[in-house]
């Protein structure tokens, strides 16, 4: 294989001036994106106010400031709070993405008039010449001009894992990259004429795609809209049915339809994904999609790289082992074989800077190394050729057994081992290079990470499985495992691995913890065998070859110093390079997932009981027990602030599947028995030989309403700690502040009970009470024997 091949020095393929970027510049020839890195300032608006319940609940408030009273319009606070609420979090975690995106912007090094430069992708213009190396990922489309080795990983276009060889003339694609070797080539296609730029703004955008926790409420919310049109027509026929007015009407129906709104749910999984974002922001971590908080607290296998994730990915030389038998000038030969790589990666730079030399031998032809050979080999005019590269991969199968103790006692202590053999210039120059004698063992020794560690230990510790997946040997990859605590130790070669197919495939991933001489396509494979069988997948990594296994996984992690490419198809970016920033989104994820668990099943048991009530007050015919102002008073205190309160609080419980089932589990018996209970007193209160106004059965009702919102809340956080205990005493308290305020009784148009009434509220509270716990015991047995036992599907 030639050193390199050339065409770009022409009159036509030139480096361009200023004046030429500018004039391409001008003509809408430069490669810009029209998708922007995070959602528009107009989008957050629009899906804070145009919401489906916000147009209901505006709706309600224009016929209560028509037909009643302007106490009775205070539910229009807090749809107005609702959305300021979330377009403040949201603003906030848009200027947080966006800082961050700005430092994990893809860029690219581009050949102009005034020297070679590093630029946004976003700025290179028709007719660039762009410069390409190991690791780039290529955002526009080409023609190859120049090339020493040029391979290209074409597998996110085609599906084909080969690299493809590159020559002159041979087009590029944007959305590949480069997996070996270096060139140039000549733009030909930019902005919306290329594949890159829908490819890089759909891995940058600040989306909401749908995790299993939007999935099922927004579920939810489907059914509630479609509960809404008919029972608000049955209300508002009963009401006129039962002799009230067009205007009492028209305002006791709408006090049972926002009854029925779970107006701040949505907001808050918003606002706590949001939270979630800018909190992770801050400790430097760039999430690329709002759902990848929700999806690594369910994750329960990461596959980790070694090098980068486990490892620094330094590597420092530590000795060199003539093999050869015989007295070789080792500074001439490894300094001139590491000058001669033009594209040296961490390995080779730490040979070079072992074995610096003045005069190198001359290359005459060179095939560098790729992930997928593991080799390269270079000749020099002097005749001499040689052929480096990992043990497995350059040793005849006798050699590796000569050796194999040698080389096991370097690898066993987590070091390196490369091989240098000799070769012909012939196959060299051929490009594929013969195997002769052995020459040297090169040992180098990796850093592990000072977190790695702790970090391992706290998945083993979650119940979160931990596979190192690397292309090194297995030997050094377990003892680099084995350091860092990951246990049990089950090492496996992954050159010996079956077809994906087989069914051995699926056993040996299964049981392994440790792979090493992976391809980058095993690595795909063994993040789709595992999925194959409901594990739910994070992947670290930072160079081209786990690229394809971070796409494939159910969490693509990429490290900030990791390649263009990684950090494009990844969802979460570790700005920081820190393997230790993963327990704090877990945390952050798991926090989110069970608090909206709680938060919905508070907000769905209010949603049930309403709407039992107004089904059983439509079918009697009584006057609504509430007004809007009643409602707006019970939400506030056993919905709103409760539920803003525990969306904050800490969870390190692993997430299990189920969490629909849980939250109607919890909500319909609550709701259910809420609803019956209160109706019953109301209506026993409306009886003609009591003598209740209508104003007293309604305030009995409220203050019932409240006292059982708190016993479910009481319930649902059971067993409750003292900041809920304090939580659920200042409820009751501030409400209770209010029925002894005479501003505040007339504000909601309350009456204070006699002591005879309270005694048969907090009697009848007390029954609730216990027929609440014996409904949700109920409820928890029918669902575990319909779903089996959760915790086994974990």
């Amino acid at each position: 294989m030639t050193t390199s091949e050339s065409i770009y020095s022409t009159d036509v393929l030139h480096p361009l001036t200023k004046d030429e970027v500018a004039a391409r510049v001008a003509a809408g020839q430069v490669n810009i994106v029209k998708a922007v890195e995070s959602r528009s300032v107009a989008s957050i608006l629009r899906e804070n106010i145009l919401t489906r319940f916000n147009a209901i609940i505006s709706v309600m408030l224009v016929v209560v400031l028509v037909f009643g009273h302007l106490a009775d319009a205070m539910f229009g606070l807090v749809m107005i709070a609702n959305a300021a609420i979330g377009i403040i979090q949201e603003l906030r975690a848009k200027v947080a993405l966006d800082r961050l995106t700005v430092v994990a912007a893809p860029r690219a090094t581009v050949r102009r008039a005034d020297g070679d430069l590093e630029i946004p992708s976003s700025e290179i213009v028709l007719d660039d010449l762009l410069l390409l190396d190991r690791g780039t990922q290529i955002p526009v489309d080409g023609v190859v001009v120049e090339t020493t080795g040029l391979e290209v990983s074409e597998a996110l276009l085609t599906g084909e894992a080969e690299p493809v060889s590159k020559s002159i003339d041979t087009p590029i694609m944007s959305g590949s990259f480069v997996v070996s070797g270096t060139g140039i080539a000549h733009v030909r296609a930019v902005g919306d004429d290329a594949y890159a730029s829908q490819l890089a703004a759909e891995a940058k955008q600040f989306t909401i795609s749908k995790g299993e926790l939007q999935v099922s409420i927004n579920r939810i919310l489907q059914i509630v809209t479609w509960l809404l049109i008919p029972t608000s027509a049955l209300l508002l026929w009963s009401q006129l049915q039962s002799g009230q007015s067009i205007s009492e009407a028209m305002v006791a129906a709408v006090a049972g339809v926002v009854a029925m709104v779970p107006q701040g749910l949505v907001l808050l999984v918003s606002v706590s994904l949001a939270v979630a974002v800018v909190r992770l922001a801050q400790r430097q971590v760039l999430v690329q999609e709002l759902p990848a908080v929700e999806i690594l607290a369910r994750v329960n296998t990461i596959c980790v790289d070694k090098t980068g994730t486990l490892t620094s990915g330094g590597i420092a030389f530590d000795r060199t082992v003539n093999i050869s038998g015989s007295d070789l000038d080792e500074s001439s030969i490894l300094g001139s074989i590491a000058a001669a790589d033009a594209d040296p990666n961490a390995t080779m730079e730490a040979l070079k800077a072992a074995y610096p030399t003045a005069e190198p031998l001359t290359v005459s032809s060179a095939v560098l190394f790729s992930s997928t050979r593991k080799t390269s080999a270079v000749s020099f005019t002097d005749g001499s050729a040689w052929l480096i590269g990992a043990p497995e991969f350059v040793l005849s199968p006798e050699q590796q057994a000569r050796l194999g103790d040698q080389i096991s006692s370097f690898t066993s202590h987590a070091q390196r081992v490369v091989v240098v053999a000799e070769s012909t210039s012939d196959s060299v120059a051929a490009g594929s290079p013969t195997l002769g004698r052995p020459a040297f063992l090169l040992v180098f020794s990796e850093q592990i990470r000072s977190d790695a560690a702790d970090t391992v230990s706290y998945f083993h510790e979650q119940g979160v499985e931990v596979k190192v997946i690397s292309g090194d040997a297995p030997d050094t990859v377990a003892a680099v495992a084995r350091s860092v605590g990951i246990s049990p130790i089950v090492a496996f070669d992954a050159s010996e691995l079956p077809e994906f197919e087989d069914p051995e495939f699926q056993r040996i991933v299964a049981e392994t913890t440790v792979f090493g001489r992976v391809t980058p396509e095993q690595k795909r494979d063994i993040v789709s065998a595992q999925q194959a069988k409901g594990r739910v997948i994070a992947m670290t990594g930072d160079g081209v070859n786990d690229v394809l296994a971070l796409k494939q996984a159910d969490m693509g992690i990429a490290m900030g110093s990791g390649t263009g490419a990684t950090r494009a198809v990844a969802q979460l970016i570790l700005l920081n390079d820190e393997f230790a920033s993963l327990p704090d989104v877990v945390g952050e994820g798991r926090r989110v997932v069970a608090n909206m668990e709680r938060v919905a099943s508070l907000f769905l048991s209010k949603t049930v009981y309403a709407t039992l009530l107004a089904l059983a007050i439509g079918v009697v015919g009584l006057a609504f027990p509430f007004l809007p102002r009643h409602m707006t008073l019970v939400g506030m205190f056993t919905i709103g602030i409760p539920a803003f309160v525990l969306s904050f609080e800490s969870q390190e419980s692993p997430i299990r599947p189920g969490f629909l089932p849980r939250v109607l589990g919890f909500a319909i018996p609550a709701g259910l028995v809420a609803g019956l209970t209160t109706f019953s007193l109301y209506g026993v209160s409306r009886m003609d030989r009591f003598g209740f106004t209508i104003e007293q059965s309604r305030t009995g009702a409220t203050i019932l309403m409240v006292f059982l919102g708190l016993i479910i809340l009481h319930d649902l956080v059971a067993p409750p700690s003292r900041m809920n205990r304090l939580l659920i005493a200042s409820l009751l308290g501030g409400f209770l502040a209010v029925l002894a305020i005479p501003a505040f009784r007339a504000l909601f148009d309350l009456t204070l009970p006699g002591l005879e009434a309270w005694a048969v509220i907090i009697v009848t509270a007390i029954v609730a009470s216990v027929i609440l716990k014996l409904a949700l015991a109920l409820s928890r047995k029918i669902m575990l024997k319909r779903l089996g036992d959760i915790d086994s599907l974990q």
